[in-house]
């Protein structure tokens, strides 16, 4: 078996646009959630995009979470990457670059043009020096009453001309956008506006990221595949199966059960669905 070392952003998705499928970006929380999606990605013959953000970097801390990535990205023939997610804070990129996550995202969306294309640009030159990818995003994704708040309340959706004017300033190496799809298990079917999203796509020559990727119909993924999204971030159908799993666990033994037998039911719920979304995105089969 010959082993890889962690790998960056780009050229996971460099492949995932000439193949025309996307990579899926799923968070973890811990070991076991990490474990999860890389065995999955191994099995499946699938790269491996390894997330997590501000509100699970408390659980382990970069060092060890980087360290943890490497190991496990040690262990088997399949490319995985280290991806730090929705950073609004210059300080927590810094610390995970110091630490060796190989991409990072810099969340200013939330501010005006201007603001974003400042701390975006500032966080690329950092992660460059190091040879780090930087993902931006322009507009801002909303939320779909999810308690882990990555956009806001409201939504604004990407421009395309500000898109190229964001990418051409600020030398992203990836833009996620904001064309209706939300945070959190959506409440209703999503109104994607794939009109916007190929005037995006016509606009931008950088890979483009579609945040919000739980319970979008799979006909809407694939046409956003089509159109040119080549990451789609998977982050509450994962939560929602992991915590399902250890409530099962607990009611099967009277709310006596083992924390080790429990987590190894998470763990495989996590599996479970990582599986589904590797399949459903076109990754499987990809890794020789």
């Amino acid at each position: 078996m010959s082993v890889r070392n962690l790998q960056g952003l780009i050229p996971l998705l460099e492949e995932a646009e000439n193949g025309r499928y996307a990579v899926g970006g799923f968070v973890f929380a811990n070991a076991e959630t990490a474990q999860a999606i890389v065995e999955a990605g191994c099995a499946l013959r699938s790269p491996v995009l390894l997330m997590i953000g501000p509100w699970e970097i408390p659980v382990l801390k970069p060092r060890m979470i980087a360290n943890m990535a490497r190991s496990l990205a040690g262990l088997v023939d399949v490319p995985v990457c280290l991806h730090l997610d929705h950073a609004g804070d210059i300080g927590l990129v810094r610390e995970c670059l110091e630490a060796g996550f190989t991409s990072v995202m810099m969340d200013a969306s939330r501010c005006d043009f201007e603001d974003n294309v400042s701390l975006t640009k500032q966080v690329v030159e950092m992660a460059h020096a190091k040879g780090v990818s930087v993902e931006g995003e322009l507009g801002a994704v909303g939320r779909v009453g999810d308690p882990s708040v990555e956009g806001g309340p409201e939504a604004s959706l990407t421009d395309p001309a500000q898109a190229a004017e964001f990418a051409r300033r600020t030398g992203v190496d990836a833009l996620a956008v904001a064309i209706g799809n939300a945070h959190g298990i959506y409440e209703q079917r999503p109104v994607l506006d794939f009109e916007r999203l190929r005037a995006i796509r016509d606009a931008v020559s950088v890979p483009l990221v579609l945040h919000g990727g739980s319970g979008t119909p799979p006909d809407q993924l694939q046409e956003a595949i089509d159109i040119g999204i080549s990451k789609i971030n998977v982050a509450s159908e994962l939560s929602r199966a992991f915590l399902g799993a250890i409530e099962d666990s607990a009611a099967r033994w009277g709310g006596k059960a083992w924390f080790g037998f429990a987590l190894q039911d998470a763990k495989a719920a996590v599996a479970q669905v990582v599986e589904r979304w590797m399949r459903l995105l076109g990754s499987a089969g990809r890794i020789a």
